[in-house]
């Protein structure tokens, strides 16, 4: 919170407390791809090719600040690179490979990285995506990188020329020495990484943690929330873009095994997770509330087809997780391990609310605050509120919320986002309501960001795709969560005067939005719409059109006198009802 300061004085380290933690002989990262390659790093491997790249990077003029920016899947690389960098000082951030050229520069390019880490491509649904020119497009847009690491993931051996003024180099080649690891002492409050908002409202924030604070968070979330042991095994299917990677690298302050995969989730199908979770002996198994949703209604019975006797957490996240989902994880994979679902937000790399090792668990709740978290749920009026859906706020400062916006010298849009409804409190963005027995259900977002599969997106990143499609006058995208625990994520398009959504104009904007964004962000449905409510000021007015898709009636879902052009709205409500009464099917317009 804005004037908060923990332990000043104090230096750290954040690498130096995490390699610490590990067991020189014990395997600390297992890596496995899709096509089951697999990797293993010990504690001392992992710590002797941290000390190597670390010296690479100081010969490299890397200096305690600067910007150390990457390019990588879930892979042990990216483990490797940000413990080098945060061993120096570096200020860490990343971008997925699955993220198209203009995304990635919508986010790294503001951050001025001195050196970029880069791959060759990666695994997903059972394709090698290669991305050695979107890489390389990439580095040829950073005017501030003066070398290139170059991960050799998919072709080994191969590295790309250089750009002109650019120095390209192996990975092998900086990871090879016997160095061992030399530790920056840094401020409590010295920046460790950035992390990207979703982008709703334009370009990403860069969201700042320090070394002290995501230190003294992920100790607690580790070893006291999370049960997190020596010799445990922890694994949460994520990309490099979510924040839950940052969370399973921080499995090892607890001294466990992380385990990271590079794939798909669902590929072949869905039983591949829980295939992992045997092979690799989990004992905390993470993934998201869709995925186990999506299992439930496939019928699954992993605990019969598997053994699944070492797991004793099954951690789900990223959108609420409905009753009967939470009744079949008991009934289906029955290992005795406690179900927790919890919701946090990347804005503090942590949780705010879930659950413990030593309460019980609720169908379709979570159990309650974590550790530290002054949470509560507020009405408009700044009141407590139980019983029913309020703003999720947080009222006393936590030592992981961020450390100011990247580029926000005033602190200016750091207020603006989360403080500006409550002067003083920081407001989530998630409706939630705290029951009687303080357990808390959350129902969603209370603004506009999409939630696809526990990912929060921006919308941004889909207009920047789709705007420039000469047959698109405007477009609007939103995404609700459905009663059974989906989640629907349409699109809607305006067109140019005789153009047709045709089967073809589809195939192009989702190539469009795939090419350009990611895979993630292409919609559920396409639907053409006579125009885009906007507000008087310009803003497309997302909330309003996701709350009629939700079930209110127009007039409590927006105000016509806020609207440039109220008529329109009443067409989104037409599809709204339509889609009711068609039972959620996709109402075309």
């Amino acid at each position: 919170m804005p004037g908060a300061v923990w332990f000043p004085g104090v230096r750290v380290n954040f690498a130096e407390h995490l390699l610490a933690a590990l067991d020189g002989d014990r395997v600390a990262l297992a890596a496995h791809t899709e096509d089951d390659r697999s990797a293993r790093l010990t504690g001392a491997e992992l710590s002797r090719q941290v000390g190597s790249l670390a010296a690479a990077l100081r010969r490299l003029g890397v200096e305690p600040g600067d910007r150390v920016a990457a390019y990588l899947p879930n892979t042990q690389h990216a483990v490797v690179a940000f413990l080098a960098a945060a061993s120096v000082g570096a200020v860490w951030t990343v971008c997925a490979p699955d993220f198209g050229v203009r995304s990635v520069l919508d986010r790294l390019a503001q951050t001025r990285p001195k050196v970029l880490i880069a791959v060759d491509g990666h695994h997903f649904g059972g394709k090698r995506h290669d991305r050695t020119a979107a890489a390389m497009e990439i580095l040829g847009e950073l005017p501030t990188v003066e070398t290139c690491v170059w991960v050799d993931h998919l072709h080994p051996g191969r590295v790309p020329e250089a750009p002109e003024g650019r120095t390209v180099v192996p990975w092998a080649d900086l990871v090879a020495g016997e160095e061992e690891p030399k530790y920056a002492p840094l401020p409590f409050d010295h920046p460790l990484w950035i992390l990207f908002s979703s982008g709703t409202t334009g370009i990403p924030k860069g969201i700042v943690h320090g070394h002290g604070g995501m230190l003294l968070e992920q100790y607690k979330n580790m070893l006291l929330q999370t049960d997190v042991r020596p010799g445990d095994v922890f694994y949460w299917y994520t990309s490099t873009a979510w924040m839950m990677w940052n969370i399973v690298v921080c499995s090892l302050l607890g001294g466990a095994t992380a385990v990271l995969y590079d794939g798909s989730p669902t590929h072949p199908d869905l039983d591949r997770q829980w295939e992992l979770a045997q092979q690799w002996g989990l004992t905390h198994f993470g993934t998201s509330a869709g995925y186990l949703t999506a299992c439930a209604v496939q019928g699954l019975r992993p605990g019969e087809r598997h053994d699944l006797s070492r797991v004793r957490f099954i951690g789900s996240t990223g959108s609420p997780l409905p009753a009967g989902t939470a009744r079949w994880v008991y009934d289906a994979v029955g290992t005795g391990a406690q179900l927790v679902s919890s919701t946090g937000g990347t804005d503090v790399a942590t949780g705010f609310l879930g659950a413990t090792p030593m309460h019980p668990v609720w169908a379709g709740e979570l159990s309650g605050p974590m550790l530290g978290v002054a949470v509560a749920s507020w009405d408009e009026a700044g009141r407590p509120v139980t019983g029913r859906d309020g703003e999720l706020v947080v009222t006393a400062p936590m030592p992981s919320m961020p450390l100011c916006f990247w580029d926000d010298p005033d602190g200016s849009r750091y207020g603006d986002a989360y403080f500006s409804t409550y002067p003083g409190v920081w407001r989530h963005g998630d409706w939630v309501e705290i029951t009687e027995r303080g357990s808390a259900v959350v129902s969603g977002r209370s603004d506009s960001t999409l939630n696809r599969g526990g990912v929060r997106m921006g919308t941004a990143d889909v207009y920047a795709a789709v705007e420039p499609l000469p047959e698109v006058v405007d477009c609007l995208m939103i995404g609700v969560e459905q009663d059974d625990g989906g989640y629907w994520m349409p699109l809607f398009v305006h067109l140019v005067d005789g153009a047709e959504l045709d089967d073809e104009l589809r195939r192009t904007i989702r190539e469009a939005i795939a090419g350009n964004a990611s895979r993630r962000h292409v919609p559920d449905d396409i639907l053409a719409v006579p125009g885009v409510p906007r507000t008087r000021t310009g803003k497309r007015v997302e909330v309003p059109v996701k709350r009629l898709f939700q079930g209110l009636p127009v007039e409590r879902a927006a105000g016509a006198g806020s609207l440039e052009n109220p008529a329109v709205i009443e067409h989104y409500a037409a599809i709204a009802r339509a889609r009711r009464t068609d039972g959620g099917k996709d109402a075309r317009a």
